[in-house]
């Protein structure tokens, strides 16, 4: 019998947008419609040293959740997740407006207000990486403890302040930009820098597609994770003071409530995985 010949047709390739493309596309669709539906959308102005317009006010109030998606993208790239970080943003908000009022200098207020970020995510480092407690839960805690922690560093009011040198993190300009924007793209470049130039985003991407293969090539896991929440919890408290001086105070309820949920979508559309790696 006649033998058939094996098809040699090479397999047909599925098309695959390249990554990033749909939401940079989802991204240009907005703008469009913004545009049409307000035509003066992408005018913007240079007044007294800075750029005003929307497209500016949309960077500005951005910012804090950008802070909060570089840090969470970090977690995110470990297979865990942080549900802190609003309340991060609370704590050292409330930390700087309580301290500013106190009379204490510029510094030792930033200081400060950054050292609770890094304790608060040192917290959640350890809960997850030592106690072994699911990352869901063991952020929930802070979450729901670190407004409490907030309200007593407050005693329960909303502290108002007036410091020319710390507002003009909140509502000051650099290069004509708004001085949020100009911290969020230098964290950014600093988070790039450090996990692309280093060994450090070889070692959580390796944590996040398999943490025990990834022990058993000699990365000290707990280290590495610990390390993720301790730089989530500072890049909230970096958001926190951002809020805190532009509205020059600290609202113990209000700041930072939700934006959890808007730094992980916006991780998980910027195109990270839930599953880690």
């Amino acid at each position: 019998m006649p033998q058939s010949l094996p098809d040699t047709t090479p397999p047909k390739r599925r098309f695959r947008w390249p990554t990033g493309m749909p939401q940079l596309a989802a991204l240009l669709l907005v703008l469009l419609v913004d545009s049409l539906v307000a035509p003066h959308f992408w005018q913007v102005v240079l007044q007294d040293g800075r750029l005003f317009g929307s497209p500016i006010d949309i960077l500005n109030r951005a910012a804090p959740v950008a802070l909060l998606a570089i840090g969470m993208t970090l977690v995110i790239a470990t297979g865990g997740i942080d549900l802190s970080v609003g309340a991060v943003m609370a704590i050292a908000g409330a930390t700087t407006a309580a301290m500013t009022v106190a009379g204490f200098s510029l510094p030792i207020v930033l200081l400060s207000a950054l050292g609770t970020g890094i304790l608060a995510g040192l917290w959640n480092g350890i809960l997850v990486a030592i106690l072994k407690i699911q990352p869901f839960v063991a952020t929930l805690i802070l979450m729901v403890a670190g407004r409490g922690v907030a309200q007593l560093i407050t005693s329960g009011q909303i502290v108002t302040f007036n410091s020319p040198d710390l507002s003009w993190f909140g509502s000051g300009s650099l290069l004509f930009l708004p001085t949020p924007v100009i911290i969020a793209v230098l964290t950014l470049l600093l988070f790039w820098l450090l996990t692309r130039k280093t060994a450090l985003g070889m070692f959580i991407e390796a944590v996040g597609i398999n943490i025990r293969a990834a022990k058993n090539a000699g990365v000290n896991t707990r280290i590495i994770v610990m390390l993720t929440y301790v730089l989530s919890g500072l890049c909230a408290a970096i958001a926190g003071i951002i809020v805190a001086a532009d509205i020059r105070g600290a609202d113990a309820n209000n700041a930072g409530l939700w934006l959890e949920l808007d730094a992980i979508l916006a991780v998980v559309i910027g195109g990270g995985s839930l599953m880690g790696g």
